[in-house]
């Protein structure tokens, strides 16, 4: 067990991810010496599933399955639950990465059909080795797949409705050892070590430092270049840490000392130059302080003027005049001015003391007036404080009243509440009896609609009866119509001289009656084709005027008007020529 290890943390996490404790069972680290690039290679040890440390308590059962066990029903088996006051049954530890199950117990008649039948309810299953004494051996697709075959255990299995001892018997499923399971934890707890030194090795190398731009080498062109950078400005940075590195690297002999030295005497003039720019800032500091100390000094009288402002609206002369609300925005204007004012003021105190501090000994004042001033400081912030106590106490009474005037204002929305209730209690009880006469008027509606389709349903059938009658009665009538038609049939073939040569001249005959029928007065020719046309435009006016003129007893044509308006008028005369025939 004394192999090396590279990479004690990687092994950890690799264990953390699947679920295992990282620590052996006596509290010790898991395998200190472990290097999880070997093991499976050519000469070297493959990696012990049942050292100390590597055991996996079996999980508990799954929260997709019941906690009490029931009868399962297969097409050709049923499985039986086993006593459950009896312990639990017995297994092995559990060895690294199992996906194969021993199934013990098996009926001598069962096949490997019905192990699959009744085990693949488990998950997908990948192989199934059947042996000749009653047990098999059950390789899973995923692990957590043997938890659920696990579950089986302790069932009695009975094959159809067969009480035979060799169609019976009781399973026992335990863990496997299996050299391909094994193979594959091992393939994946190496992969989850290689991809946590890779995830390593991406953080360290994203919080190391970047490294310096490279220095180009010594030579003669690059030293002119860098006396020229010196003397600029604004590459003088970058020029002088070029010439640094140079002489730590120990480029600096007799053929370069002139060269060098005239470098440094470059970078020496730089000096004065950083002397002058710290003075100019120093002034331009210098200045900024004393604008914004006027600035402030100035704002701060403002600020006395403010004050001032709100304490003469608080004495007792103008503040009767304000209402509650005015006085209550006045007070809390007034507190945060002088907050605001004292905050100026001490920034104002702080920055005197520091030029105070940097001042000689001739430039300070004398302690006498030192002594005044602080007095007068002394005087007007008891005189605040004074003014300060007063708006406190007007706030408090003004808060009172506040109070007062809540409680009377709640006391009377209680009221009013009270009253509204009632009112909407006395609503609703109006709104449900309204509601309940409603459903009885409905109710009674229903009722009637009931009583009229009944009705309706009676004179539907009477209805259908009457039909019934009526084509009986047609049937009968069309029979005594066709025997008649037979009849007239041969005193129709002897009229074979009849002017009327087809059926479509018959129809015509029959509209042009019926058109002229109601036109009394007759109709042009024209005015008679036009109205054809529109059922059949092939109908010309020649050979309606020949069909005409043919039926003399029953179109008759007249002359109506007088010069330019003559007009032919075609008139029906059927019923005079019928007297006549």
């Amino acid at each position: 067990m004394g192999l090396p290890m590279s990479d004690p943390t990687a092994w950890t996490t690799a264990m953390n991810n699947l679920g295992m404790a990282p620590m052996g069972m006596t509290g010790q680290p898991l395998l200190p010496d472990f290097d999880p690039a070997l093991g499976m290679m050519t000469g070297i040890p493959p990696i012990n599933p049942m050292m100390p440390g590597l055991g996996i308590v079996p999980p508990p059962i799954p929260p997709d399955m019941p906690a009490v066990k029931e009868i399962i029903h297969c097409k050709s088996c049923t499985l039986f639950p086993p006593n459950p006051h009896l312990p639990p049954p017995a297994t092995r530890e559990r060895p690294p990465g199992c996906k194969t199950v021993f199934v013990g117990g098996l009926p001598e008649n069962g096949t490997e059909q019905i192990i699959m039948e009744v085990f693949e309810q488990c998950g997908e299953v990948i192989a199934i080795r059947k042996s000749k004494k009653n047990f098999c051996h059950i390789r899973f697709a995923e692990e957590f797949m043997v938890d659920k075959a696990l579950y089986l255990s302790g069932y009695r299995i009975r094959l159809g409705s067969s009480t035979d001892k060799k169609d019976t018997g009781r399973l026992h499923v335990d863990f496997a050892q299996a050299r391909d399971d094994l193979y594959e934890w091992e393939c994946k707890q190496r992969m989850l070590a290689r991809e946590e030194r890779h995830r390593r090795r991406l953080e360290e190398e994203r919080f190391r430092p970047p490294s310096p731009p490279p220095v180009v080498h010594y030579s003669d062109h690059e030293c002119s270049v860098v006396a020229e950078k010196l003397k600029d400005d604004t590459k003088f940075l970058e020029a002088i840490q070029t010439l640094l590195t140079w002489i730590e690297r120990g480029e600096v002999n007799r053929r370069t000392a002139n060269n060098f030295y005239s470098m440094i005497q470059s970078a020496n003039s730089h000096i004065r130059r950083l002397v002058n720019e710290k003075a100019a800032h120093e002034k331009e500091m210098e200045e900024a302080k004393e604008k914004f100390k006027l600035a402030l000094s100035g704002i701060l009288v403002q600020f006395e003027q403010i004050v001032a402002v709100y304490h003469s609206a608080s004495k007792q002369k103008a503040w009767d005049h304000f209402t509650k609300a005015q006085r209550k925005n006045i007070s809390v204007w007034c507190k945060q001015a002088e907050e605001i004012r004292n905050i100026h003021n001490d920034e104002l105190m702080g920055i005197r003391r520091e030029e105070e501090m940097e001042m000689s000994d001739e430039e300070i004042e004398d302690p006498s007036e030192m002594k005044e001033t602080e007095e007068s400081v002394l005087v007007s912030q008891v005189e605040a404080l004074k003014e300060e106590n007063d708006s406190l106490r007007w706030q408090l009474d003004a808060y009172r009243n506040e109070v007062e005037l809540l409680k009377q204002e709640q006391g009377k929305a209680s009221r009013d509440e009270d009253t509204t209730k009632e009112q909407q209690m006395k609503l609703l009880q109006q709104a449900l009896q309204g509601m309940q006469k409603h459903l009885l008027k409905v109710q009674d509606e229903y009722k009637k609609r009931e009583a009229e389709l009944e009705k309706v349903r009676e004179d539907k059938l009477k209805i259908e009866a009457l039909l019934e009658n009526l084509k009986e009665q047609e049937s009968s009538t069309s029979r005594v119509c066709a025997c008649s038609q037979e009849k007239e049939c041969p005193v129709e073939k002897t009229l074979s001289n009849s002017p009327v040569k087809s059926e479509r001249e018959v129809l015509l005959v029959g509209i042009i009656s019926t058109f002229l029928h109601v036109h009394p007065f007759g109709a042009s020719i024209e005015y008679i084709c036009s109205y054809l046309q529109r059922l059949d435009s092939k109908i010309c006016t020649a050979e309606v005027e020949v069909l005409m003129t043919r039926l003399q007893n029953t179109f008759r044509q007249e002359l109506s008007g007088v010069g330019a308006s003559l007009e032919k008028r075609w008139k029906f005369c059927g019923f005079d020529g019928l007297k006549m025939t």
